[in-house]
């Protein structure tokens, strides 16, 4: 039941009921409408936030799941970033090291890869815009030194190439197969001045005598074009020479038989023929030299094959005592 409100009135000694205007009404009416609006919005406020919606739940969800990934794959990028580093040390220490080359300079790894401008669109992100440009930061320096790690190991392939031909042209093996030769060496005459065998005189000996049986093979001691064969009656008889290229010739007397001809290309370890007692010699050996842009150079410095250390170092000896030579 509605309450009425009364007043007394002093000139009428009575109680009289109130009567509102239209304008109090109204007045009234607004003002109860207000409160029940303002008490919609905190109620749906305070509902939202400690009562979420169904919808609201599983976003929420998908967020943490978001975050919880977002931690991992900063952790995948560090984790990277370190891979990364450890091979760019060891690259430094191939280019130093293997090729003589200069490591590319740590300010070129670290290098810059622009400001905040490339990113303006992120930071329209009050709450996770820095997080998300720092994270693009990483990525990018990451990726960034992945290319020039990338055009680094071209470099290192495109030397490893040439170092490989070059290795492989330098004189380095025996020009007699091991099989075939005593690993007690007792009749070896080296580089240096020996006497000769026929004319007894001491000479100058710019190669080295390998003792071994007539017809044993002879193999190239490097990669490289015949440039020489010619057969004499006296002095190395026949005999091939090989220019290996970088500035290395060998040459191959007193053969038996010669099997190349020449401008052919021979590979390191191929028969170019057989040992012989050809020209001025004495017992069938072959002479062996090695020249480095055209100085002779003591050949015993480009036999370390299929030698011990302590057998190279016998075989060194061997060499160097001043004994009579074969031709």
């Amino acid at each position: 039941m509605r309450k009425e409100k009364y007043f007394y009135n002093t000139e009428s000694l009575q109680f009289e009921r109130v009567a509102l205007s239209r304008k109090d009404k109204l007045i009234r009416a607004g003002g109860i409408i207000c409160t029940l609006l303002v008490s919609s919005v905190l109620i749906h406020v305070l509902i939202s936030e400690f009562a979420p919606s169904q919808k609201e739940r599983s976003l929420m969800r998908e967020m943490e799941q978001m975050e919880y990934e977002y931690l991992k794959m900063n952790d995948k990028v560090a984790s990277l970033s370190k891979v990364v580093e450890n091979v760019q040390n060891r690259d430094a220490q191939v280019h130093r090291f293997m090729f003589g080359m200069d490591p590319i300079d740590q300010d070129v790894w670290d290098g810059g890869i622009g400001g905040h401008d490339k990113y303006q669109n992120l930071t329209k992100y009050n709450k996770s815009g820095e997080l998300l440009i720092n994270t693009w930061q990483k990525i990018d320096k990451l990726r960034r030194r992945v290319d020039l790690q990338s055009k680094s190991l071209d470099t290192i392939e495109t030397y490893a190439k040439k170092r490989e031909d070059m290795i492989a042209s330098i004189p380095s093996i025996k020009p007699i197969r091991e099989d075939q030769l005593k690993r007690k060496i007792k009749s070896l005459s080296g580089y240096g001045v020996r006497m000769h065998p026929i004319h007894k005189v001491r000479k100058m000996h710019w190669g080295i005598d390998f003792t071994c049986p007539r017809g044993t093979a002879i193999q190239a001691t490097a990669n490289g074009k015949v440039i020489s064969v010619k057969s004499s009656r006296t002095g190395f008889g026949k005999h091939v020479i090989i220019d290996h290229g970088y500035g290395y010739t060998s040459l191959y007397a007193h053969m038996d038989r010669i099997d190349v001809k020449k401008g052919e290309e021979v590979s390191k370890g191929q028969k170019i023929g057989i040992v012989g007692n050809t020209g001025t010699s004495t017992a069938p050996h072959l002479h062996y030299e090695v020249k480095y842009k055209g100085k002779h150079v003591n050949p015993i410095h480009y036999c370390m094959d299929g030698l011990s250390p302590d057998e190279y170092q016998e075989l060194v000896e061997r060499s160097a005592i001043a004994n009579q030579s074969f031709d």
